[in-house]
C-alpha cells in the first residue's frame, strides 16, 4: 500500500508503539536531533522563550529542545494521537505541554504566537501544502524568531542517495517491518525522502515564505547529506 498524505497521522498511530524502538537503533537519531536544537542559538536557557515543537511525535525533539532550553515554555504539536501517547507517558517538567493537531489546525487547536523558535523535525515532507505551512511558521514566530527545520534531503548528491536507498533496503524496511508487522510507513519514508527535492531547493522554498538568514548545515557520521538543519528567522 502507498501511503498518502491524508493516511500519514493514522500511520504512526499505527507504528507509534514501536516507533521508540526503531530511532532509538538509528545512530546519532537523538544526537543529531539535540544538534539541530543547539543550532538555533537559544540564549540563556530559554529563560522567557515560548518554543514551538511543530510534529513532536513521540517526544524525541521535545527532549532536545529541552536539553538546550529547559526553562522555556515548550508547545508540541502532533496530528497522530498514538504517537502523543507514548510522548505524554515520559516524564516531563511543567513547561512542557502536549497538543494533539493537525499542525495546519493550531488555531483552532488554541495555539497561537508568537513563538520565539520553531523545531520541525521530520515535518514538512509529510504535509500536503509545504510552501503554506513554511508562511504559517513565519506568521507565528516574532520578529526575529527562528525556524530550524530537521530533515531528510538527498537529492543534492548521488552518494546521499545511494546510501539512504541502500540503508531503506536493507535495514530500514525490513527492521520496520518485524517490529511492527507493517512496512507501508517505511516505504513510504523512503519514497518522500526521494520526492523531497534537495537542500538547495528547500532554502529557495524558505526564502520564498519570506524568511530571512537561510542556511542549511548537515549532520555528522553516515547521515553527512542526508539529514540536515535548515536555519531560516523571520525580518526583524
Amino acid at each position: 500500500m502507498n501511503l498518502a498524505f491524508g493516511d500519514i497521522p493514522r500511520a504512526f498511530d499505527e507504528g507509534a508503539r514501536s516507533y521508540d524502538v526503531l530511532v532509538g537503533a538509528n545512530p546519532g537519531y537523538h544526537k543529531h536531533l539535540r544538534l539541530s536544537a543547539q543550532r538555533m542559538r537559544l540564549t540563556g536557557r530559554g529563560r522567557g522563550l515560548r518554543l514551538l515543537d511543530a510534529g513532536c511525535g513521540t517526544g524525541a525533539s521535545t527532549a532536545a529542545l529541552l536539553a538546550v532550553a529547559p526553562e522555556a515554555e515548550i508547545v508540541a504539536v502532533d496530528a497522530s494521537s498514538g504517537m502523543l501517547s507514548q510522548a505524554a507517558a515520559k516524564r516531563w517538567p511543567s513547561s512542557v505541554r502536549f497538543v494533539h493537531s493537525r499542525i495546519e489546525d493550531i488555531a483552532d487547536a488554541g495555539i497561537h504566537g508568537p513563538f520565539d523558535g520553531i523545531l520541525a523535525a521530520y515535518l514538512v515532507r509529510n504535509l500536503a501544502d509545504k510552501d503554506g505551512q513554511l508562511r504559517a511558521f513565519r506568521a507565528l514566530l516574532r520578529p526575529g524568531g527562528t525556524l530550524a527545520a530537521h530533515e531528510y534531503s538527498v537529492n543534492d548528491s548521488w552518494l546521499a542517495t545511494l546510501v539512504w536507498n541502500a540503508v531503506c533496503a536493507a535495514i530500514i524496511i525490513p527492521t520496520g517491518r518485524l517490529r511492527s508487522g507493517d512496512a507501508a510507513l517505511y516505504r513510504y519514508l523512503r519514497r518522500s525522502v526521494n520526492e523531497f527535492g534537495g537542500a538547495a531547493s528547500f532554502r529557495d522554498r524558505l526564502r520564498a515564505a519570506g524568511f530571512t538568514n537561510v542556511h542549511s548545515h548537515t549532520m555528522p557520521g553516515w547521515q553527512r547529506n542526508i539529514v540536515h538543519t535548515f536555519l531560516a528567522e523571520t525580518p526583524r
